[in-house]
Order: structure tokens, then C-alpha cells, then sequence
């Protein structure tokens, strides 16, 4: 196979916040991106363009290692660490050809870099692991150039500790089915995932990576690699800057000329058909564009395009040719196929398709459906049909959005519905099972307490309108949910009657609830008799609805579970074995 028949190979570098994988770009591009950065997090995807020449210069290995390599070079995508950002996806599958999953040695793997290795499983993407930061351990010291030398050459309780780690990495990689070992001990790649010790401040490992990644594609990849006839791309993002927009994507397949009309989708898998205004590539190692004529895949670049229509992050593109039927069936399908929405289930937001589909994925992974699904910010049509869960599925009631905030009509209603958004997959995924779990207790307590009435009254003698027939005075609610036709004991267990009725305020009211101070009426009762010396009044429940609630005493509140445990001391006084 000839060589200008390949394309480079797409290379996500990914992982955790703040394990490095910005600054090991850095050493491969010779700049500083990172300090720019707000908090030095990476905020928006970026691309970098590493032709082979300067690969073969800034790896000598590459030559000594005996590689003759073909491959044109790397196109690089810098991505934020959640998963969202590893799930850029193409035709068929995922955007990278490889990935360098990039993991502190020392904090080990995180929730990000679990949901990171969850993507990739997904998406059958072949990836390394630098391990980063090895110049943090303790007593660390550059003796060889050698990677492995130098690793021989720690002193034994450096080398001891350097083990621990890694070993310990080894065992969690393979709860999640992948066998892994340093590189140098590894004969078969396509069985163990390698690990490159490696150090973004010093250097050191770097050119280890480097090789590992040219030694990978050249032997793994070319014949994925062949470039296609048919110019294909992902939209990543619209810019803007001072008064025009600009498209960046990614080609991944074919070559694109500025003359060439695109079909972008939109969400419903419809195309945007547009002319291309002005196109320019991404130029080797820095961030600036050159304008071209024509571009040739694999290539990061952007456009700006005649049409004016709203073009969505994450979308697919290809070039057009008068095919729009065949176009938009094929649009259609691989959006539906990305997003499984279903007739019943919360309503989810994010800021792209890619950002979208791994919300999905780790919502699937929880059990949890989706009934509506769009990109861009939360609007009044999404707190709509969260309120009308509320009428199907109360847990279902609630809208997630991942990177996206409200618009202007959806604050005004925000009170409507339970919003929760986050920047960070799993925070959203544990913040979205804390509001569904406290909502299944909800709904479990209130069927307990419709079951059968706990609480406990304190009477209060300062209100007594009527002393009997019925006797009408004033309680106030210590524990529990007080409800008309309850059945009342006193502290004795000397059984008092049923309530009638209850008001508040003037008001009859259907229920009290902890702290509020009401009047009640109780028939066949005479207070003067039989309350005025008394403090405490509590439901007369039945050993049964005893059981039921301590069987379901993670429902109770803590002074529901301390009157509950005065009823069983009152009942056992008249009856040994109640509630035993």
C-alpha cells in the first residue's frame, strides 16, 4: 500500500482533570496552551497536527527502534476529562483511531477516568496509558536515558513504591476486563494494554510514548487507515469571533475542497445544505489556521459556510452531491442509533451529539430511560414535559443537563421542574440517583403513611375549646403525619378514641405534619377526665403495622423512629412479646 493512500490516525488524548493530559501535548507541541486555561483545565477541544517529519525529530527512537514508518503523522484531540469529550463519534464508531489514556501514577484511577475506560470499551478504541507524574514519587530520579535502565537503576524502596503503584493500576484495569503491563515486558499488543511510565515536567518517558504510538499504528492500523473517497467529517464546535462565526470540525475521511457544497445534520437527522465560504487547516504543532483550497483527511480545520441555519456541535457532515434522500436516511439512522429514547423516562440536555450520547450511556448503565433528548440549552418545552411526568413516573420528573444551562423563558419557569446540571458526567449521574432515591423514599413513605398513620401529639392544655362531646382541643405535632379517623393511646396505652376532625387556622385541614400546632376533636372523649393531667398522645397501631414500619424503617425520619420505639415500650407494658 502506498503511503499517500494513508491518512494519519486520529489520536484522543484523554483521562481524569488534572492527571496531565494537556501538558504531555505540551511536550509533544512545544507550547503552553495549558496556562491559558481557566484553572489550567482544558475548557474546549483542540486539535493539534503532528506531521511525521517532526515526529522523526522529536523521537530518535522511532529510527533506532527500527520503525520505518508510513503513517503522514498524528492528528492529536486535546479533550477536557469527562467522558462526553472521548465520545466524539463518527460513522460506525468512534472518532479515534487511538487513544492515550493519560493516568496520575499516584492518585490512580478516578471516576473520570473510569466513565474515560467505559467510552473506550464502548467504542472498541485500541488506547495506551501514560502514567503520568512519576517524577512526584518520592526519591525519583533520572538515571539513563533508557526508560527501562532507567527504572532498573532506582534505588530498591524507590523502585518498591514505583511497583505498588503500578501493580495496583494493573488490578484495577483488570476489573474493567483489560489485561495491562509496562511496555517493555509486553510481546503481544493486541492482548495487554501498555503502560508508559512517563513525566510531563521532565520529559522523561515522552519519547517512549511517542514511539509506542508510531510502532502501534504502523503495525495495528494501516489498513483502517486508507483514505476513502468521500469527504467526511464531525462538526466540533461554532466560534465566534468579533462578528463572524467559525465551524471547527474535523475530516476524517477523503479530501474536501473549497469549492465542495456539505450536508450537515440537525438533531433530527435533516441536512443543512451549504456552500463552504472560507476553509483553512490547522498548521503543524500550534494553534493557527492557513487558508487552503483543498484539505485532506485526517485534518483539523474550520469553515465559515454560506447558510445561515444553526449548526449543532458533534454532527456529522459529508459532502454533497445531489443525494439529499440518501444523505438524511443515512443521518437518520446513526442519530437514532446514538440516542435510544423510549416511551417513558427523564428528560436529558447536553452540548453536543457526542456529549449527548455519553450522557445516554451512563444513563443506560444506571437503568435510567430517556423519553426527550435534544442539544443546546433547556427551554420551556423541556420543564413542560418534566411536569408531566409528574402524572406517570415521579422520578421521572426531572430534566439533567450535561454542559448546559436555561434559557431566558426556562428561568422564568425553573420552579416548574427539577433541573439538575453539571459540567462533569458522573457528578450529574450521582446528583441525578440522590434526587431518584430521596424520590422513591418519598413515594414509599407516603404509601407507608397512607397505610397506617405514626405520630406522636403533644397535647397542649392552654387550648381546650369543647371538653366533651366531642372533646376539642389544641396538639402539636412532635413526630409523624396526624390524620382524621386515626386511632389515639395515651403514654399508658390506655386507648383514647379516633380524631374526627382536624383544623388550622380556622380551617379544616386533611393532615398536620411535624411542628405545626392544631385543633382536634375527638368524640366519646372527656378532657377534663381523661387528658388534663396527661403530656403525650400517640397512634394506636397494630403489631402488624408496627412490623411494617420497622421492616421500612429507613423511610422514617429519626423522631418518627423514636416515637415508633415509645409505642413498642408502651404496648409491650400491656403485652410481653409486642413488637419483638
Amino acid at each position: 500500500m502506498e503511503k499517500v493512500n494513508i491518512r494519519q490516525p486520529i489520536v484522543t488524548v484523554c483521562g481524569h482533570v488534572d492527571h496531565g493530559k494537556t501538558s504531555i501535548l505540551d511536550c509533544l507541541r512545544g507550547s503552553c496552551i495549558q496556562e491559558g486555561e481557566a484553572g489550567g483545565i482544558t475548557q474546549k477541544i483542540s486539535f493539534t497536527l503532528y506531521p511525521s517529519t517532526q515526529l522523526k525529530t522529536a523521537c530518535p527512537l522511532i529510527e533506532k527502534s527500527g520503525i520505518n514508518l508510513q503513517i503522514p503523522g498524528f492528528l492529536f484531540i486535546d479533550t477536557p476529562g469527562h467522558a462526553a469529550f472521548t465520545n466524539l463519534r463518527k460513522r460506525g464508531g468512534g472518532l479515534a483511531d487511538l487513544a492515550v489514556l493519560v493516568i496520575d501514577i499516584n492518585e490512580g484511577i478516578k471516576p473520570q477516568t473510569a466513565e474515560v475506560i467505559q467510552i473506550l470499551k464502548l467504542n472498541k478504541t485500541p488506547f495506551i496509558i501514560a502514567l503520568n507524574k512519576i517524577d512526584n514519587i518520592s526519591g525519583w530520579r533520572k538515571f539513563d536515558e533508557n526508560l527501562k535502565k532507567s527504572i532498573d537503576m532506582l534505588p530498591q524502596n524507590v523502585k518498591q513504591n514505583f511497583e505498588e503503584k503500578y501493580f495496583t493500576l494493573i488490578g484495577s484495569l483488570n476489573s474493567y476486563g483489560f489485561d495491562a503491563d509496562l511496555f517493555y515486558n509486553i510481546e503481544d499488543f493486541t492482548k495487554k494494554i501498555a503502560l508508559i511510565p512517563c513525566s510531563a515536567r521532565t520529559r522523561q518517558g515522552i519519547p517512549e510514548l511517542i514511539m509506542m504510538l508510531c510502532g502501534l499504528s504502523q503495525k495495528y492500523l494501516t489498513n483502517e487507515l486508507t483514505l476513502g473517497n468521500e469527504a467526511r467529517g464531525v462538526i466540533l464546535e461554532v466560534k465566534k469571533e468579533k462578528s463572524t462565526n467559525y465551524i471547527e470540525a474535523i475530516l476524517y475521511d477523503g479530501e474536501l475542497s473549497k469549492k465542495d457544497s456539505i450536508a450537515v445534520a440537525d438533531f433530527d437527522g435533516n441536512s443543512v445544505i451549504t456552500k463552504i465560504r472560507v476553509l483553512e487547516e490547522i498548521e503543524p504543532l500550534c494553534a493557527k489556521f492557513k487558508p487552503k483550497e483543498k484539505i485532506r483527511a485526517s485534518t483539523g480545520f474550520r469553515m465559515q459556510i454560506v447558510e445561515k441555519a444553526e449548526i449543532l456541535p458533534g454532527m456529522p457532515f459529508v459532502i454533497y452531491n445531489h443525494n439529499k434522500e440518501e444523505i438524511e436516511k443515512m443521518f437518520k439512522k446513526e442519530i437514532s442509533d446514538s440516542i435510544k429514547v423510549q416511551k417513558q423516562g427523564i428528560i436529558a440536555k447536553a452540548d453536543s451529539l457526542g456529549s449527548l450520547e455519553a450522557l445516554s450511556i451512563m444513563l443506560e448503565q444506571n437503568n435510567i430511560q430517556i423519553l426527550k433528548a435534544g442539544i443546546g440549552e433547556i427551554n420551556k418545552a423541556d420543564i413542560i414535559a418534566a411536569k408531566a411526568n409528574l402524572m406517570i413516573n415521579e422520578p421521572d420528573a426531572v430534566i439533567v443537563g450535561f454542559n448546559v444551562s436555561l434559557n431566558e423563558e426556562a428561568k422564568e419557569m425553573k420552579e416548574d421542574a427539577k433541573i439538575i446540571t453539571d459540567n462533569v458526567v458522573y457528578k450529574l449521574i450521582e446528583n441525578l440517583l440522590f434526587f431518584r432515591e430521596e424520590k422513591r423514599k418519598e413515594i414509599e413513605r407516603r404509601r407507608l403513611l397512607e397505610l397506617a398513620s405514626l405520630c406522636k401529639l403533644r397535647i397542649l392544655p392552654q387550648y381546650v375549646f369543647r371538653n366533651t362531646k366531642p372533646a376539642i382541643f389544641g396538639v402539636r405535632v412532635e413526630a409523624g403525619k396526624l390524620v382524621p379517623s386515626i386511632s389515639l393511646m395515651n403514654e399508658y396505652g390506655e386507648k383514647v378514641g379516633k380524631i374526627k376532625n382536624i383544623q388550622s387556622e380556622n380551617k379544616t385541614v386533611n393532615e398536620s405534619i411535624e411542628g405545626m400546632e392544631i385543633a382536634v376533636s375527638v368524640p366519646g372523649v372527656n378532657f377534663e377526665r381523661q387528658l388534663k393531667e396527661k403530656e403525650f398522645l400517640y397512634s394506636d397501631i397494630s403489631e402488624s403495622q408496627f412490623k411494617n414500619f420497622r421492616k421500612n424503617k429507613d423511610l422514617l425520619s429519626p423522631k418518627e423512629m423514636r416515637t415508633l420505639q415509645e409505642i413498642a415500650e408502651i404496648k409491650k407494658q400491656g403485652k410481653a412479646d409486642w413488637g419483638q
